[in-house]
């Protein structure tokens, strides 16, 4: 069998091309005591997989040059040396951009999950509304920001995948929700499909005085996605004892140079905010209870999302762009193959 891989083989300086990741073929690798062979199905694309192509400190070590460019893949296991898992069995777990991965069934502290039960819903749903994406949306709302009924909420990068479902689990919450994005497009869809009571371009708009506009009684809580000069100008209109959900800084990840620190960071002591990062590993024994709030609110209609498919595991490169120029509508997916 022929494996087809995007390979990193430079670290990149801005955003990847076929300079930094290499497109492969080369046959699949006999099975070690321990390990399972999984066919890919689906691949995420996220930001957080352009920090792991560079080389410094992160919650995961960066990817090792030579390597398959990492991510959270569905697929089936087709042939197993692990007790753990046996042929057939429908996994989720950090694998890579390739076909075929071949894997222990752990990367790092993550541990392969069993999809025991796809409830009758498209596999990539467990990439992105039933996934990561809606478990990091979740979490920030539920556990960080807490909001309450009538609470002023803004959501930056409010019209991509986790961003979408952060305003509407809020509102199923009762808070006020204002999304920011970078079109009018964008906006629009916030406020007619998703929902949020708002929303701002901050390409067009002068975005201190439209916050201002859209929160006249100053901003409760912040769910950040892409930290830069959006942070620096919530900070300067949270109110006292405000809150931030730290998920993401994507404004930096294509940086080519030091990107200077937010300039209003002593709003931070002067307002007694909260500013909380998190990672959706650390609720790993909480999984069940989110997933059973996703489905239950997803079967009811009060949370919708949207998925977008590309489908050819040759367009991955390609389509990883997408996510920092704005070309993505909803959780960007690969599909890897149309069969």
């Amino acid at each position: 069998m022929l494996n087809r891989r995007f390979l990193l083989s430079q670290r990149p300086q801005g955003l990847p091309t076929e300079e930094h990741v290499t497109y492969t073929e080369e046959p699949v690798k006999a099975l070690k005591d321990g390990e399972i062979l999984i066919k890919n199905d689906f691949i995420s694309l996220d930001p957080a997989i352009r920090g792991w192509m560079d080389d410094v400190p992160s919650y995961l070590p960066p990817i090792a040059l030579g390597d398959p460019v990492r991510a959270t893949t569905i697929g089936k296991v087709v042939d197993s040396k692990n007790s753990e898992f046996k042929a057939g069995d429908l996994v989720l777990g950090l694998n890579g951009w390739e076909d075929y991965s071949v894997s222990t069934g752990f990367v790092g502290p993550n541990k392969m999950g069993v999809i025991e039960d796809t409830f009758g819903l498209p596999l990539e749903y467990f990439l992105s509304v039933l996934g990561p994406t809606g478990l990091t949306a979740y979490f920030g709302v539920e556990d960080i920001l807490r909001p309450k009924k009538d609470q002023a909420l803004v959501v930056s990068a409010a019209a991509g995948a986790v961003g979408s479902i952060v305003g509407q689990i809020a509102k199923i919450k009762g808070a006020k929700t204002i999304g920011l994005a970078g079109s009018e497009e964008k906006c629009q869809r916030l406020t007619s499909r998703f929902g949020f009571d708002s929303a701002i371009n901050y390409h067009t708009n002068n975005l201190d005085a439209a916050i201002k506009e859209a929160t006249p009684n100053g901003v409760d809580l912040y769910f950040d996605n892409v930290g830069g000069d959006i942070l620096d100008t919530l900070l300067l209109n949270m109110n006292d004892f405000g809150r931030i959900a730290m998920c993401g800084m994507i404004s930096q990840y294509n940086a080519t140079e030091p990107v200077p620190g937010p300039y209003n960071m002593w709003q931070v002591v002067v307002k007694s905010l909260t500013l909380q990062g998190f990672l959706i590993r650390d609720y790993a024994d909480r999984f069940g209870e989110a997933f059973e709030s996703l489905a239950h609110w997803l079967n009811d209609g009060l949370i919708k999302h949207e998925d977008h498919v590309v489908v050819g595991l040759e367009k991955t490169l390609d389509s990883f762009a997408l996510l920092f120029n704005g070309g993505n509508q909803g959780k960007l997916t690969i599909k890897v193959r149309q069969d």
